[in-house]
């Protein structure tokens, strides 16, 4: 973006944008401004690349020199800049996953170079800070791509088993569950391997999910369900490898990660082989197909991975769109009835963040960022910290109803199953088996009503 149109854009969030919101603001419910001050009035398919519009001018400026980081595609070592990649990666780029910072795509044949899903893996008990063992010459991750002349580690195939779902009125939905395996590996691969399929998720807001303070969200945790509810929430307590303690985690599938920073640095070190400060060594260290290609000092320094992490930390949120919409207002009301609120908590205050523009919002992410029991059909039986292989972190909601204008080829839940919204509700069981079956008693009018609330976020 050149230096004028940049200055076009920046002006438009100061004043533009700003004034619409300010103007808006009186007559509007406080959620529509889903992000509070870190709202954009987007609905195309650039929703969710937006800077925060309450950023400072230093801070729109850190914002387009990170998008171009997340942006960048990496190369092979030795290179003149941006080497490092590898010897084993998934994706060159971050956003080769994180389609337009949407959801990712996932594979649409056996190994698709184009997939934003991946395979974490590992064995049976905990390393000696609480995380995953490693797998023998393979590592936590399946590095399904390798740079020229190494091999990877080995591809992902999939087949996938159907499932008919009926509704109390009759009407029927087919449901499809994905089985990823891993073929043609490097090695023989033991056959006691966990695997957990993940597909990228979208990055929006996620400075404003930092910036809740721990102190609210276990506030909302019930590990032992003492109100008898039948819902519990718990926090995965993680490794933070800067402090060297455990810290409440936010961030991932299983809320593995506990800062916006170790995320970047750890999605860049096991999708695309960068080591960094915060991983000096190589993911593959040691093993016989990862010798070519690396380098004596760090693939990216530690201004690279504070972009990384600034990028995604700064990027908008949508707002909420027809509020006034009787179908939406009876879907908000059918979606608090049915108790999804349980775990998607709706509202949420931000405390101080080192960035400004994150502090003190009002929000509306839909999430409480606590694990739930989401039944043997989500189960992935591969513990991470404390979470259990049934577990999962509840997903924020925010800007749900723009997937498929942000991806067309976007599916819902950790491993891509659901082609839409009704689908991802009926895989909900555990603690929300009792929301799932509430749901599937409605009309076919309330469920097409909640359907359409959901897309109103």
């Amino acid at each position: 973006m050149d230096k004028l149109l940049k200055s076009c854009f920046i002006a438009l969030l100061l004043f533009g944008l700003g004034c619409r919101k300010e103007d808006e603001k009186t007559m509007i419910p406080e959620s529509v401004m889903a992000g509070g001050d870190c709202t954009v009035f987007s609905t195309g398919p650039d929703a969710f690349t937006f800077p925060l519009p309450n950023l400072d001018a230093f801070g729109v400026e850190r914002h387009f020199l990170a998008d171009g980081i997340f942006g960048q595609q990496f190369v092979s070592a030795p290179a003149v800049q941006f080497g490092g990649l590898g010897p084993l990666f998934n994706q060159n780029s971050c956003e080769s996953c994180h389609v337009r910072n949407g959801r990712g795509m996932i594979p649409q044949m056996d190994n698709d170079p184009n997939s934003g899903l991946l395979l974490r893996i590992s064995l049976t008990g905990q390393n000696a800070n609480g995380g995953i063992i490693a797998v023998p010459e393979f590592g936590g991750q399946l590095q399904n791509k390798a740079i020229f002349g190494t091999a990877p580690e080995g591809k992902v195939s999939k087949s996938e088993i159907t499932q008919i779902v009926s509704f109390l009125d009759g009407q029927q939905v087919t449901l499809h569950k994905p089985a990823y395996t891993i073929t043609d590996t490097y090695l023989p691969l033991s056959g006691n391997v966990l695997i957990s399929p993940r597909n990228a998720p979208p990055v929006h807001g996620l400075g404003l999910l930092e910036a809740i303070p721990s102190s609210s969200i276990m506030a909302l945790a019930d590990e032992t369900d003492t109100n008898g509810d039948g819902i519990t929430g718990k926090p995965n307590m993680v490794w933070d490898i800067l402090e060297q303690t455990f810290k409440l985690g936010r961030f991932g599938w299983k809320a593995e990660q506990p800062t916006a920073a170790q995320q970047a640095a750890g999605a860049a070190h096991n999708d695309m082989g960068l080591t960094s400060f915060y991983f000096p060594d190589e993911h593959c260290e040691g093993q016989t197909n990862c010798i070519d290609g690396t380098q004596a000092t760090l693939d990216v320094d530690d201004e690279t991975i504070s972009l990384f992490a600034f990028y995604f930390q700064s990027l908008a949120v949508p707002a909420q769109r027809n509020y006034s919409d009787s179908q939406v207002i009876r879907g908000r009301e059918l979606f608090s009835q049915i108790e999804c609120e349980s775990c998607h908590t709706p509202k949420h205050t931000t405390g101080v963040h080192e960035i400004a523009a994150l502090s003190n919002q009002t929000i509306y992410p839909y999430t409480d960022l606590l694990l739930h029991d989401m039944g043997e059909g989500l189960a992935d039986n591969r513990p991470t910290f404390l979470a259990d292989g049934q577990e999962w972190r509840t997903p924020p909601l925010w800007g749900i109803g723009l997937t498929h204008v942000i991806n067309p080829n976007a599916t819902f839940l950790h491993d891509g199953r659901a082609k839409t919204m009704e689908e991802a509700i009926l895989w909900h069981g555990g603690e929300a088996e009792s929301s799932q079956k509430k749901y599937k008693n409605l009309s076919k009018t309330d469920r097409d009503n909640l359907i359409k609330f959901l897309n109103a976020l």
